[in-house]
């Protein structure tokens, strides 16, 4: 069976009054409508349901109440839109009620809150946000979870899973209603505790407005989506509104960055700081032990308290990843999770049996006889940095890396991306991840770029002009089986993005059919 988001919707929804759903938001509602029935909200016109309410909001090119008719058609219960929206409804002549509020964006998920009869809080819920390891520490979150025996979802950048469903995610972040519903689906399926990925761009546009966490925390602050925020310190002020009492009582900050320390600086909830990379650090709990266990794969690291109430406490605990990033992404689960009650010995379980989809993702390992090959979603300079560092303890060979950039996205990351990787890697396959709108080729030319910088001569540097695959297929064909070939940029992404045609592409099975290739090559050689 093919799984789409439209099998994550709740069964039993109790209807709710029109007048009760928008009370506090409309001004009035024509009396007629008060007590019409709604079982639930969409933003989507494409997949509504009889009896929900539609929320059209205006957006840059076209106001989603051009669609009014359309959901009325489907059996839509209401439409709730600005007043421009409700124009455009009016005009079609729709005879469904037609309510506006101020501003339905900043409205949509508090609605679904309500008309979901407000999921989150059925379950233990945490969030987490950061540029990095958002998805890893999400993932640690649901193994302690479960490890203490609690029936877990999560709802991350690489996959959405409730119970036997599972799908790849087609965002960090869903939009309100989509978020509610598919809680609310959770809750209906016996799901006792949730887990969500929550990017700035979630924060900003208002798609966990009105939402209370048990705990939330911060991963880091890197150089990423300022073609949108623009600055470093309008991207944290959004991030920043996670760990706050907005949305929480309780947060974990790790201030390995300058902008972790700004953050708790000025927290307004109860928190727990954390560094893993500076045992000195000024902070409630350090990491003072990081050991690869290069056999496993895996890193063991201590973990101490150095103020009260913990003040020389010692946790010892082993993540089933390497490298220290890995290391800051479990510490900071460990006390999000132990921090609101789930037993330490049941976390550090759940810990030492952490898979990620996409992130230090082992395709092949070198006992197979091949070389090792990791799939890692490292789209920011300081991430790539981190993976190839932490690789290079486990390649007594070459380290190749196969890598990109996005199109349409932050072109200022490009030439510092590039450096990085001319820097800590042997072997550099230049491709595309997703072009989108913008020419490829010209892409590949900023990051060639600044790979020039670094090596002027380009020495052990190809550009695979052709795709994805073949930069792939040609990087692990050229690999010894003491060198690792490192694939990032797109972790678990199910898609390819060119021209708006999204292709079905991802990297891991590709690169699984390459390593057959692989060992047909060498078993014909030998």
């Amino acid at each position: 069976m093919t799984v789409t988001f439209r099998d994550f919707r709740p069964q039993n929804i109790a209807p709710v009054s029109l007048a009760r759903l928008v009370e506090g938001f409309a001004a009035q509602i024509d009396p007629a409508w008060e007590k019409a029935q709604v079982r639930g909200v969409s933003m989507a016109s494409d997949e509504i349901l009889a009896g929900e309410a539609f929320i059209a909001v205006g957006g840059a090119n076209v106001h989603a109440a051009k669609f009014a008719s359309e959901v009325e058609s489907l059996g839509a219960a209401a439409v709730i839109t600005d007043e421009k929206g409700a124009e455009l409804a009016r005009s079609q002549g729709v005879k469904i009620p037609v309510v506006t509020v101020p501003d339905p964006r900043q409205a949509a998920s508090p609605l679904a809150i309500r008309a979901f009869d407000n999921p989150a809080g059925k379950m233990k819920t945490v969030a987490v946000t950061g540029t990095n390891g958002k998805t890893t520490t999400c993932f640690a979150a649901k193994v302690a979870f479960e490890a203490a025996g609690l029936s877990t979802m999560i709802l991350s950048t690489a996959e959405t899973q409730v119970g036997d469903l599972r799908i790849q995610s087609s965002r960090t972040t869903f939009e309100g209603p989509m978020l509610q519903r598919i809680l609310a689906y959770g809750v209906e399926q016996g799901m006792q505790a949730a887990v969500v990925e929550v990017s700035a761009h979630a924060l900003a546009l208002a798609r966990i407005a009105g939402m209370k966490f048990d705990a939330t925390a911060f991963t880091n602050l890197q150089h990423d989506h300022l073609d949108y925020f623009h600055t470093m310190e309008n991207y944290l002020a959004a991030k920043a509104r996670l760990c706050s009492k907005e949305f929480t009582d309780y947060s974990v900050i790790c201030t390995d960055d300058k902008w972790g320390q700004q953050l708790a600086a000025n927290c307004d909830t109860n928190k727990l700081t954390v560094s893993a990379y500076d045992p000195d650090a000024q902070a409630d709990w350090v990491v003072t032990r990081k050991v690869n266990n290069i056999a496993h794969a895996a890193c063991d690291f201590t973990l101490i308290g150095k103020t009260e109430p913990n003040r020389g406490r010692e946790e010892e605990i082993t993540v089933a990843l390497p490298g220290e990033v890995n290391v800051q992404d479990a510490a900071i689960a460990y006390l999000m999770v132990t921090g609101i009650g789930i037993p330490a010995e049941a976390v550090k379980a759940g810990l030492a049996s952490l898979a990620v989809p996409g992130r230090l993702e082992i395709v092949s390992r070198r006992n197979e006889g091949t070389p090792l090959v990791i799939n890692d979603y490292a789209h920011t300079p300081e991430a790539l940095a981190s993976i190839l560092r932490t690789m290079q303890e486990f390649t007594p060979g070459k380290l190749h890396l196969v890598f990109g950039t996005d199109g349409d996205r932050d072109a200022t990351k490009r030439v510092p991306l590039a450096k990085v990787a001319a820097k800590e890697a042997d072997m550099l396959w230049v491709t595309d991840e997703n072009p989108r709108t913008e020419n490829a080729e010209n892409i590949r030319a900023q990051l060639l770029s600044g790979i020039k910088e670094v090596r002027p001569q380009m020495e052990n540097v190809c550009e695979v002009n052709t795709c994805r695959r073949d930069a792939i297929r040609k990087a692990i064909l050229a690999a010894a089986k003491d060198d690792t070939v490192i694939i990032t940029g797109k972790g678990a992404e199910p898609y390819q993005e060119i021209e708006g045609v999204f292709h079905t592409f991802n990297d891991t099975p590709v690169a699984q059919d390459c390593l057959v290739a692989y060992k047909n090559r060498a078993h014909i050689q030998g």
